[in-house]
């Protein structure tokens, strides 16, 4: 059975009293569970396919010189628009695989399941270069602050992969002399540290351009097109699913509600109690491969509190954003960058043969970007609460 979207009436929810008082009215849908989500689909698929024309008029405007994804090549408001076009298109599919995966009972499994797989791979090809160019940024200016703003981030040199230090060796009791050289270590070393992940990130980042040029010219990506641009016009529900036709509320609400009890539940694993107390070096007192585990239980609790969102949007297509998940959200993000960034300086610490004053700016780094990761989960816990309301909010890129 195939779904199509009719008119939905929004209606202000009854029995509250006047908006300067009360703040934004949320918006209640009226209409079938297959008008609703039909509808939203419909929405986020011709979200897409602009997109995609805005994508194809930029890359067209750069004249096919490295342009493609709108951060290298093309210069001024066509690489801006092209990037704009890029942002919407990983937007437009980060939401329409959320709400598959939410609403996937009242949908066609099989199709269901296949576009998710390939928005999600879509979304990821096309984020890195982005991730990779603001990672970079991030981590030069945490070495810039913590150099202090007169000592050089980046050696005009570059890092010295034999470089070594001649100096001589120091006396096992000179303390005033240790502590006076490792002071001054780390603007030294920090020229080179910025240089060093100034290379390897660029390199990445080239890698990750490249790949989404592929990407975006592929037979895997035009197939994705042609369905998304299907599902602009029609839906493709389960042919023996009699609930589409029932009220959207009564339908869609508990599945958004089970939604909300995955967040809560994948919240209650995390250690909130720790968390909650500022400076408790939680984020530090652990091993790199343990790091990489604790923050990915903190990274699936920002993945459903996504999906909440946007399984919220569904039923609240005007509803304003709720403050504290929207806060609680943008301190996962920061959570999500800030172990990326140590795990990146983690990373070019291990190159073999780098100066010892390198290393040590390095390792300086990785601490403080997991004091970032600890002030991340801190901010998290005090805006988090049982029961929180996820009304949708904006999507951070």
């Amino acid at each position: 059975m195939v779904g199509r979207s009719r008119d939905m009436v929004v209606e202000p929810v009854a029995g509250t009293r006047d908006a300067e008082e009360e703040g934004p009215v949320p918006a209640a849908v009226t209409g079938s569970a297959a008008d609703v989500l039909g509808g939203y689909l419909h929405g986020r698929a011709a979200e897409f396919l602009r997109a995609l024309r805005a994508h194809a008029r930029g890359a067209g405007g750069a004249g096919g010189s490295g342009g493609g994804t709108g951060h290298d090549g093309a210069a001024g408001p066509e690489r801006d628009g092209t990037a704009q076009a890029v942002d919407g298109l990983r937007a437009a599919a980060r939401r329409l695989g959320g709400t598959l995966l939410t609403y996937r009972p009242l949908l066609d499994a099989a199709w269901a399941d296949s576009l998710t797989t390939e928005l999600g791979w879509l979304a990821g090809t096309l984020g890195r270069e982005h991730a990779y160019a603001a990672r970079l940024e991030r981590l030069l200016g945490a070495l810039h602050r913590l150099a202090g703003p007169s000592s050089p981030v980046q050696d005009p040199e570059g890092p010295d992969a034999g470089d070594r230090s001649t100096g001589p060796p120091a006396r096992a009791g000179d303390r005033a002399g240790a502590a006076a050289r490792a002071k001054s270590a780390l603007p030294v070393g920090a020229a080179r540290a910025g240089a060093l992940l100034d290379r390897q990130l660029t390199l990445a980042r080239t890698r990750a351009h490249s790949a989404a040029l592929q990407a975006l010219g592929s037979a895997r990506f035009h197939a994705v097109a042609d369905a998304v641009a299907l599902l602009a016009s029609e839906a493709p529900f389960r042919a023996d699913e009699a609930r589409i036709g029932l009220p959207a509320p009564a339908v869609l609400e508990p599945l958004a509600e089970q939604a909300r009890r995955q967040l809560a539940d994948a919240v209650a694993v995390l250690p909130l109690s720790r968390a909650g107390a500022p400076y408790n070096a939680d984020g530090l007192a652990r091993s790199l491969a343990t790091e990489a585990r604790q923050d990915a239980a903190w990274d699936q609790v920002r993945v459903l509190l996504r999906l909440c969102r946007y399984a919220q949007e569904v039923l609240e297509p005007r509803g304003e954003p709720d403050a504290r998940t929207r806060s609680a959200g943008q301190a996962l993000e920061r959570h999500r960058q800030a172990a990326a960034a140590a795990a990146a300086a983690a990373s070019a610490a291990a190159t073999p043969r780098i100066a010892p004053a390198t290393a040590y700016a390095l390792g300086v780094l990785h601490a403080d970007q997991r004091h970032e990761v600890e002030a991340a989960r801190f901010a998290f816990g005090h805006h988090w609460t049982p029961g929180l309301l996820t009304s949708p909010g904006p999507d951070p890129l």
